[in-house]
């Protein structure tokens, strides 16, 4: 466990050199397209001030995007109790808890590190599931928190809104630019923006889809760990499975933070899932419980 803590730092190490390169090659060709390159290294800081500030400020985002209402105890004493017994199991501070009101069975857990952390459900899940399988399911999500696999998840959320305010930045600077003087300098940057515009979201879900399906596995066996029954979450996972996860509010920018995919079947997200199949969740959880 403490292994996978010191990797997901040194994911994060990573997506900051990554987005940095990313970020600095758009500084760039900014620079060069107002014919200004000197305004490069302005460029970079003030994206990673965005950047920044979307990480501090992700978790309130992601929670106003998927329209979550905080409750106290006495709101849903059910769900209050079983989340502050686990977080006590888990040695964890209690996380502030959010309900939202949406039939699909779903729930997800946010905060840059455990001392700020937030777990919600939906309604669905919470009229669907027993109290074995509710457990099961925010044991995974506390497992998320405790493994700083949401630290992680905020950064990249951070860092990708500030690579495409940057190429929509350039893309609507292009519109205006004419096109026109004599090294074609303007058609060029032009494409350039349109490329950069198009490749942001898809850069976007190919780097969410390689940090999170690994890290749903290991979040299901740190909550299966943690209950010490495997049953639990499988069953809630098969029950999920027969009832569908589609919310009526969807957010590409947020499916990543969900237990399971929170997209319509049909969507091109799910192209590029991040989330393993609900079947091989299953049965590795199944597996787990057949030799303990």
């Amino acid at each position: 466990m403490y292994e996978q803590i010191a990797a997901n730092k040194r994911k994060t190490v990573f997506m900051i050199v990554l987005f940095l390169g990313i970020v600095g090659g758009l500084g760039w060709l900014f620079g060069e397209f107002t014919g200004r390159p000197a305004i490069t290294p302005y460029v970079l800081i003030g994206a990673l001030v965005y950047a920044l500030l979307s990480y501090i400020s992700g978790s309130s985002l992601a929670l106003a995007v998927n329209g979550a209402t905080e409750i106290s105890k006495q709101d849903n004493v059910r769900l209050w109790r079983i989340i502050e017994n686990l977080s006590i199991t888990d040695g964890l501070p209690m996380p502030r808890v959010f309900i939202i009101n949406d039939p699909a069975p779903n729930a997800f857990a946010t905060g840059r590190d455990p001392n700020h952390a937030a777990v919600c459900a939906t309604t669905g899940l919470l009229n669907i599931m027993s109290d074995q399988e509710l457990e099961g399911v925010f044991a995974h999500e506390l497992g998320h928190v405790k493994n700083y696999d949401i630290r992680v998840s905020m950064l990249v959320f951070g860092l990708v809104a500030a690579v495409s305010l940057l190429a929509d930045i350039m893309l609507r600077m292009s519109w205006f630019s004419g096109g026109d003087d004599e090294n074609n300098n303007g058609q060029l940057f032009f494409i350039l923006g349109i490329v950069g515009a198009i490749l942001a979201p898809i850069v976007a879900t190919l780097i969410q889809l390689a940090i999170s399906r690994r890290r749903e596995y290991l979040a299901d066996a740190t909550g299966a760990l943690t209950t010490r029954y495997p049953e639990g979450l499988a069953s809630a996972l098969e029950k999920i499975s027969q009832t569908g996860s589609a919310m009526k509010r969807q957010s590409t920018s947020t499916a990543h933070l969900f237990f399971v995919n929170p997209l319509r079947g049909h969507s091109i997200a799910n192209l590029f899932s991040t989330h393993p199949p609900i079947e091989e969740r299953i049965k590795r959880l199944r597996d787990m419980g057949s030799h303990a």
